[in-house]
């Protein structure tokens, strides 16, 4: 166990609210609106496709959507920037925050890809919910949350199917099965990932619903060594973006990781998403 534990996770605490509380996080999230393929209006007036908050313009354009992709058209009139410069039109991707980022005033919106339908994700970097943001709360640190884990490496490579809160299904690569004990009893949880890189862990527990979130929490695990040892910490056990809003588009835990016992470490639930 490290000398500076409680400082450790204390700091990670910090990083956490720091990143939740970013124009960037998932506080600032306004909207999202699933395309329809042809010519797609949004702006604030009600007659459009996709209806903005009332700062945005009555008409900030359309989103044409083809075959070949999906692209922007501003209104005549409407400053609309992009990477800070004006733009009449542009053709867009699905890399979210690392394609192409459109802006006017305190909005900023991008396009995703999610299986085979595209979609808008609005944001409002003075979003009323940033400021109003109290951080969230953590069960008292505790060392012995901090377990020894062994990768159970699959007999071959495996994807497995990951439910998704749109009620799709994620095929999603797994390295193994993590195996642990808590108090006494051994537990196993799937992994997600790929093999000699950090694991992901999604899963549930007793107290899902209750103390925590309703649908699980998130856990990033180190990747385990030559001989398949790692840790587990849920003193690191983190909320999904659904918690934090309506328009994210959260996995679920895979089947098998939903624990019979209360994991009472980590992120306690927020608000009432």
């Amino acid at each position: 166990m490290p000398n500076n534990y409680f400082q450790e996770i204390t700091d990670w605490q910090t990083a956490r609210d720091r990143e939740l509380r970013d124009p960037n996080g998932w506080l600032t999230l306004a909207g999202l609106f699933w395309l329809e393929t042809g010519r797609n209006t949004f702006g604030a007036d009600p007659a459009n496709a996709l209806v903005f908050p009332d700062k945005a313009a009555s008409r900030l354009g359309e989103l044409v959507v083809t075959d070949a992709g999906v692209r922007v058209e501003i209104a005549l009139g409407v400053t609309v920037t992009s990477d800070g410069q004006p733009i009449t039109h542009l053709e867009l991707d699905g890399d979210g925050m690392d394609g192409p980022v459109l802006a006017y005033g305190s909005l900023r919106w991008f396009v995703i890809r999610r299986d085979e339908r595209w979609a808008l994700r609005l944001r409002d970097v003075e979003h009323p919910a940033l400021a109003a943001f109290p951080g969230v709360d953590y069960f008292p640190v505790d060392s012995t949350w901090r377990v020894a884990a062994q990768l159970i490496p699959h007999p071959a490579p495996l994807t497995i199917p990951v439910p998704t809160v749109l009620g799709t299904v994620n095929q999603t690569p797994s390295p193994g099965i993590l195996s642990f004990s808590l108090n006494g009893q051994e537990q196993r949880l799937m992994a997600l990932g790929q093999k000699d890189k950090d694991i992901s862990i999604i899963f549930a527990d007793a107290t899902s619903g209750k103390e925590t979130y309703g649908s699980g929490r998130f856990l990033t695990v180190d990747a385990p060594d030559a001989a398949g040892a790692t840790v587990i910490d849920f003193n690191r056990a983190y909320n999904p973006p659904c918690a934090f809003t309506p328009f994210a588009t959260c996995p679920l835990p895979p089947k098998g990781n939903r624990l019979a016992i209360s994991i009472t470490a980590g992120e306690k639930k927020y608000g009432d998403h």
